[in-house]
């Protein structure tokens, strides 16, 4: 009776597919790391210290401008501010983004800004402990250099300064500037339009000590980081090329599941809801944000990328215990509940996680979960405590594999009709598996890690590149692999199978029987591991 394909496949010809598949993987990686530029770029800003007087209130418009035909009254410092007698709380600091005679694009797909303040020690204005910074800031786009800026987000802001005088605190020592960390200031989820202006206030109030023991601020610098134009066109042509190649597989492979007399089995289900997920994440309906200004894709894209995600790791699991051999009966999912659950919870985890932060950047692109010193710890326990599972997972599942090792190696006497190439087929497909995830906890622990410090680098950002087009192209060959290696062979369709076929077929049932006892029988899969086995 003949079972899946890789039962039926000689090993020449699964080899012959391995290279195939090998070298679309090294065409993924070679994609990003000689195409596609580096993911994102990072663009340095230096705020212009603009003058809010009573004029400038009367003129029709509150935004500021650091440079152009309609440019704000400016000052270098605030030596000048202080000689021309200006109060702080009439200081502007203004920021254009692009740069002048730039533009941003859509396919630039979100932006996110880092705020970096440069403050000078003084001895009677220093930084205090836990000192609290309050900001009122704004955000405004227009699509013409010449068309009034409309406001898109405002709030006022605050953000702990966490920052370090290196030298002794002495009069000698004055002008020097603090070692001040990096401050999340916003983020947004899409780049619909051309221009963007930022306009910064740092209202002082010394009665209800606004502002009051933050320091002497000299100036305000930011970091714009976008993705790059030139990757985004990439990656929606990986995705644009891949949907359609996952979805004709995945029918093709259910399509023969279902031509099967018997219901399908767990292992195939789970198969074909892994080829769903997959052809979810695919689906390369970013074309739509070049077009339109929907600021929740970077939401969308983190739930697709959770479902993917708990669906790959959760398969994994059910695929190693579908072929451990032993006396469980297995092949229905609530068998795996208690490995299972875990991953589910934590998916769950995830989402609330995210919609902390992003859902509520939706309204508000200036607040940040890492603001707060209770959301910095939150945030730092949680992506330190998604790396510990992440590694305790990849261990659990090698210590699945190996005791899907031991316990063919052990029974190999059991099973006379398999023959040791069809055994080395499930043995490299599991250590293929292994691989595999082994890749994408990598992948999950960089990608948590470098979302959460804002990692960048110029000699990196190629390798980068080649890292997420790589491991994207895997995901997307093992799906199609396994959807094409377990797919029912054509030798299975019909009832036109010969009687020699037939009489082979049941000596090797007599070895091996199942619970599954449909007209068409188990496939050589079930058979091999046993499931239901009496032994």
């Amino acid at each position: 009776m003949a079972g899946a394909i890789i039962e039926n496949m000689s090993t020449k010809k699964l080899v012959i597919v391995g290279v195939i598949l090998l070298l679309f993987q090294a065409f993924s990686f070679m994609v990003g790391g000689l195409i596609a530029p580096s993911p994102t770029t990072a663009v340095n800003y230096l705020a212009t210290k603009c003058v809010d007087t009573a004029k400038t209130h009367h003129k029709g418009s509150n935004w500021f401008m650091p440079w152009g035909s309609d440019q704000c009254s400016k000052i270098r410092d605030f030596d000048e501010a202080m000689a021309k007698r200006i109060e702080a709380n009439n200081i502007v600091f203004a920021v254009h983004i692009p740069q002048q005679h730039r533009e941003m694009s859509a396919w630039f797909q979100f932006m996110l800004v880092i705020l970096q303040l440069d403050i000078a020690f003084k001895m009677h204005n220093q930084i205090e402990d836990g000192a609290l910074i309050t900001m009122d800031v704004g955000l405004a786009y227009r699509d013409s250099t010449v068309s009034e800026w409309t406001e898109m987000a405002h709030s006022l802001e605050h953000r702990k300064l966490s920052c370090n005088f290196t030298a002794k605190k002495t009069f000698e020592n004055e002008g020097r500037y603090y070692d001040c960390d990096l401050l999340p200031f916003m983020e947004v989820g899409s780049v619909a339009h051309k221009y963007y202006l930022l306009n910064i206030r740092i209202p002082v109030n010394e009665r209800k000590k606004v502002n009051i023991g933050i320091g002497e601020i000299k100036d305000i610098r930011l970091v714009s980081i976008h993705q790059n134009g030139g990757f985004t066109k990439v990656w929606f042509a990986m995705k644009t090329f891949l949907t359609p190649s996952v979805l004709i597989i995945m029918i093709w492979y259910w399509r023969r599941i279902t031509q099967m007399t018997r219901p399908p089995v767990l292992l195939e289900k789970i198969i074909f809801a892994l080829g769903i997920s997959m052809t979810f994440i695919n689906m390369p309906v970013e074309w739509f944000s070049v077009g339109f200004n929907w600021t929740w894709m970077l939401l969308f894209g983190d739930i697709r990328q959770g479902i993917f995600y708990a669906m790959l790791l959760s398969f994994w699991i059910v695929f190693c215990g579908e072929h451990l051999m032993d006396q469980t009966e297995r092949n229905r999912f609530s068998v795996y509940w208690k490995q299972v659950g875990p991953i589910v919870f934590g998916s769950f985890c995830l989402f609330i996680f995210d919609m902390c932060e992003r859902g509520v950047q939706l309204k508000n692109p200036f607040y940040s979960i890492w603001a707060s010193d209770v959301g910095t710890e939150l945030a730092m326990a949680f992506i330190i405590v998604a790396g510990i599972c992440a590694c305790l997972y990849f261990l659990f599942l090698c210590f699945m594999v190996f005791q899907v090792f031991r316990n063919i190696s052990g029974k190999r006497s059991s099973l006379p009709a398999m023959t040791k190439a069809r055994r080395l087929h499930y043995e490299f497909l599991m250590l293929v598996t292994l691989a595999c995830a082994a890749m994408t906890v990598i992948f999950f622990i960089i990608s948590q890690v470098n979302e959460g410090h804002w990692h960048w680098g110029d000699y990196t950002v190629q390798v980068n590149s080649a890292f997420f087009t790589g491991i994207y192209g895997m995901w997307n060959l093992y799906v199609f692999a396994l959807m094409f290696l377990y797919a029912p062979s054509h030798k299975r369709y019909g009832d036109e199978q010969s009687s020699a076929d037939q009489a082979g077929n049941s000596g090797e049932d007599l070895h091996l029987t199942t619970t599954i006892t449909h007209a068409d029988g188990p496939t050589e899969i079930y058979k091999l591991t046993g499931k239901g086995a009496q032994e």
